[in-house]
C-alpha cells in the first residue's frame, strides 16, 4: 500500500525523483498517465494491469463515456523505468495536463501515486478536509 505525501521538485529535464520510500515499490517499472481531478497517476506495473483488467477494459467502447475514459487513460499513458537516482521522466503532455510547476507533491493513494502541482495539492487538501466527514456520512448511508 502506498501512503503519505511528500514535497518534491521537477528538474530542468522534467524528471521527478520519487520519494525514497516509494522507489523499491516501483523497481520493476512505472506507468504514468493522466489522472483525475487535475493530477497525474503513477502505477506499479501490476497495479496498472489490474486496473486495466478490472475497470478500463470492461468499459463499453460503443458508449461515448467508455470511449472517452479509455482515451483519457490509455492515450496519455507512458511506461518507464526509474533511473539509478530513482527518477522518472514526465512528458510535456503529462506536465501540461496536470499543470505542474517545478514544485510538486507526490502522494501515495493506496495502489497509485498521485503527482500534483504543490499549490493545487494544497487547495485540494483544503477542500478534502472541509468535506471528508460529509462524504463519509453519505457513503455510509448508501451501504444501509
Amino acid at each position: 500500500m502506498l501512503l503519505g505525501a511528500y514535497d518534491h521538485t521537477l528538474d530542468d529535464k522534467n524528471r521527478l525523483t520519487l520519494p525514497a520510500k516509494f522507489r523499491q515499490s516501483f523497481a520493476e517499472g512505472v506507468v504514468v498517465t493522466r489522472g483525475l481531478d487535475g493530477c497525474l497517476y503513477a502505477f506499479r506495473r501490476q497495479d496498472w494491469d489490474r486496473l486495466v483488467e478490472s475497470r478500463l477494459s470492461t468499459l463499453d467502447p460503443l458508449s461515448p463515456g467508455g470511449r472517452r475514459l479509455q482515451r483519457h487513460f490509455f492515450s496519455g499513458a507512458a511506461e518507464a523505468e526509474l533511473d539509478k537516482q530513482g527518477r522518472v521522466m514526465l512528458s510535456r503532455e503529462l506536465i501540461e495536463h496536470a499543470k505542474l510547476g517545478r514544485e510538486v507533491v507526490v502522494a501515495g493513494v493506496n495502489d497509485r501515486l498521485e503527482i500534483w502541482d504543490r499549490a493545487a495539492w494544497r487547495k485540494e487538501m483544503a477542500e478534502v478536509e472541509g468535506s471528508a466527514e460529509d462524504v463519509a456520512e453519505r457513503l455510509a448511508t448508501q451501504r444501509d
